[in-house]
């Protein structure tokens, strides 16, 4: 039966307030790598950073001593000398006892600063009415002056709610949020999550002005602090995921009607017309390239009508998931397999013409929570075709399974309209004769979600224009935020993006998101990456990476979903070790005196007592990584940027 992707839980952890590989050698500890060369200066280990959950029972605490362990907490977080360091302390020290001989990765933290939490109503701030909470800034600082541990400073800001007194006032401004064609999103869920769609359209916003308000605060007191902390700090982390939203977050990611982006703010729209003015220079070079008839420049509005649904002025109007030129082939199929034994591919056609072939192997949790007999999630596939060039008229799209070389089984046919501007009846193209194929039979379950039967697509060539105006957006906010918020103190200190990968997850459509610009290099900024499920421990990061520009990143939130043993995780952490990776970010439970911190617990934390996604095993295998004696690991490492073992 079809397991859809729409409808599936997406399970990616957003920030809120944020197969295993053999390995070599006695135990499955060995170490590889290139050793490095004698006249390079070392850099630090990869840091382990776990982002612990402080914030709410410590930095927001309110000085209620209660009694018991919960009192002596307390008491440590709050006074004059309050902070969180002795909360990560006792936490950290679960995973490696102070005093430990070095292990084969530096273990720190990430210290989670939300910025909208850091406001406080102010009846003397004036027509503002809000000011910056002196205590809670001092708490921050303090924590990375008391815990005596490297650190990632993570300023985050992102669409999923705080609960900060501030975030109803500014969601009345319009301007503070993103707009569909329809008008401003109203506020969403994401999981019982409350979400505010915010606007990144413009700098110029009550809600970036309060951003850069509370990083700055933040900052400025850090570097109050003695240089041998300020030296702990290995990196900052901005603002959190960015990128474009859409109504219904929580099951809208994929290929669903109606299609809905943002952003179509007044603001936006006028950016677009700048944007194809700088990019064309005339308008009659943009009528050329997109077969249009505009008059001028300030006729042009931004794709936002279904063209199957609703009336169009002119074809441009049209725009859905496909309308951008590709379609996605995907779907899902499970294959026993031998250990070790390489994943199956799939292979298609259309018209009978071989179009490529994929692999077998991305993650799809929806289909192992409809069949956890299957035992693993890396179930999916996808293959992007492009029908940019394809003659309108009816297609077939054939699916095939290669278990064995050269052995194909017939997983099943779509039919599919290209359709032309004019919406002629297309007519039947020609096929050719079909690869020799095995029936699908009880040994095969699979299933092909996309395309649908009977489906129709449309290119319309102002759509990709309209995509790469909304992903540098995303670019100029990143930018502006990042040279808004850069003390002199850290000037040294690299600094990240925390963005997601979508085009790794095979039910998504990756313009929704339009992040792609902000996956490149920045001028002073370096790739931060969300990473789950395959692309933790499998190929879909490492081969994209491997084709990118980047030579070092950091991992800035992490879980493979499923439990891996000592060795599988000891590989999967030295594999982004050798890549480039500064540090890697799991969530963690707060520990107090070796118990866990009362609090809504993420389930998503590397805990000894959450056993959802094998995060129990996971924490385990962590603390015996760290635990075992191959501080050799420093010598075989790259020594720095750009000393990456080499990419084809």
């Amino acid at each position: 039966m079809p397991i859809t992707l729409e409808n599936r839980s997406t399970l990616c952890a957003f920030a809120a307030a944020a197969c295993g590989v053999a390995v070599a050698g006695a135990g499955g500890l060995a170490l590889w790598g290139r050793q490095a060369p004698q006249d390079a200066p070392p850099r630090p280990a990869m840091l382990l950073a776990p982002m612990i959950g402080v914030i709410e029972p410590c930095i927001l605490a309110r000085g209620e001593t209660g009694s018991g362990d919960a009192a002596s907490l307390t008491q440590s977080c709050t006074g004059a000398q309050g902070s969180a360091g002795a909360l990560v302390e006792s936490t950290l020290s679960m995973l490696q006892p102070r005093g430990s001989p070095p292990g084969p990765y530096d273990l720190g933290y990430t210290l989670p600063i939300p910025l909208l939490q850091l406001f406080r109503a102010d009846t003397q701030a004036g027509a503002n009415g809000w000011s910056i909470d002196p205590e809670r800034v001092a708490r921050l600082a303090r924590t990375v002056r008391d815990a005596d541990r490297p650190v990632i400073l993570y300023l985050f800001s992102t669409h999923f709610a705080a609960d900060a007194p501030i975030e109803a006032a500014l969601a009345q401004d319009p301007d503070n949020i993103g707009h569909t064609r329809d008008g401003p999103l109203p506020q969403d869920t994401y999981y019982g999550a409350k979400i505010y769609n915010w606007s990144f359209a413009s700098v110029g916003n009550t809600l970036t002005q309060r951003r850069v308000q509370a990083a700055s605060a933040v900052l400025e007191e850090v570097c109050k602090l003695a240089p041998k902390d300020i030296a702990k700090i290995r990196g900052v982390t901005l603002l959190g995921e960015l990128h474009h939203l859409f109504p219904n977050f929580q099951s809208g990611m994929g290929f669903a009607t109606p299609y809905r982006v943002t952003d179509y703010s007044a603001t936006s729209q006028a950016g677009f017309r700048v944007f194809l003015q700088k990019e064309f220079g005339t308008i009659a070079q943009l009528n050329r390239v997109i077969g249009a008839q505009f008059e001028s420049f300030a006729q042009v509005q931004p794709p936002a009508r279904d063209i199957r649904t609703e009336p169009l002025a002119h074809f441009t109007q049209h725009i859905d998931s496909f309308a951008h030129g590709t379609l996605p082939v995907a779907g899902w199929a499970f294959v026993e397999r031998a250990p070790g034994a390489p994943p199956a591919w799939v292979h298609v056609y259309r018209d009978g013409v071989f179009a490529g072939k994929t692999r077998v192997d991305m993650g799809r949790q929806d289909v192992l929570e409809a069949r956890p007999e299957f035992g693993f999630a890396n179930t999916g596939w996808r293959l992007d075709l492009d029908f940019r060039q394809i003659p309108a008229g009816l297609h077939n799209v054939d699916v095939y399974l290669e278990r064995k070389p050269g052995v194909l089984t017939h997983l099943g046919t779509r039919h599919i309209a290209i359709m032309g501007r004019q919406q002629r009846t297309a007519q039947p193209a020609p096929q050719r004769p079909l690869p020799a194929s095995l029936p699908m039979d009880a040994s095969v379950q699979a299933y092909v979600d996309h395309p649908a039967e009977q489906s129709s697509y449309y290119f319309n060539p102002l759509v990709p224009l309209w995509h790469q105006f909304r992903a540098r957006q995303v670019v100029d906010y990143l930018r502006y935020f990042a040279q808004a918020v850069r003390p002199a103190c850290l000037e040294r200190t690299p600094r990240y993006t925390h963005q997601i990968i979508p085009f790794s997850n095979p039910g998504w459509d990756e313009n929704k998101f339009a992040i792609q610009a902000s996956l490149r290099p920045l001028p002073g900024l370096r790739l931060g990456v969300s990473l789950y499920d395959e692309p933790t421990y499998g190929h879909a990061f490492s081969d994209w990476y491997a084709q990118s520009a980047h030579t070092r990143y950091g991992v800035t939130e992490f879980h493979p979903l499923k439990p891996m043993d000592t060795p599988s995780v000891a590989a999967m952490l030295r594999k982004h070790a050798l890549q480039g990776a500064d540090f890697l970010s799991f969530f963690a439970e707060p520990q107090w005196q070796g118990q866990r911190v009362a609090r809504g617990h993420n389930m998503f934390s590397f805990d000894p007592g959450n056993p959802r996604f094998g995060s129990d095993v996971l924490y385990e295998s962590v603390r015996q990584v760290l635990a075992a004696p191959t501080a050799a690991l420093r010598e075989t490492l790259p020594p720095g940027p750009g000393a990456v073992p080499a990419r084809p």
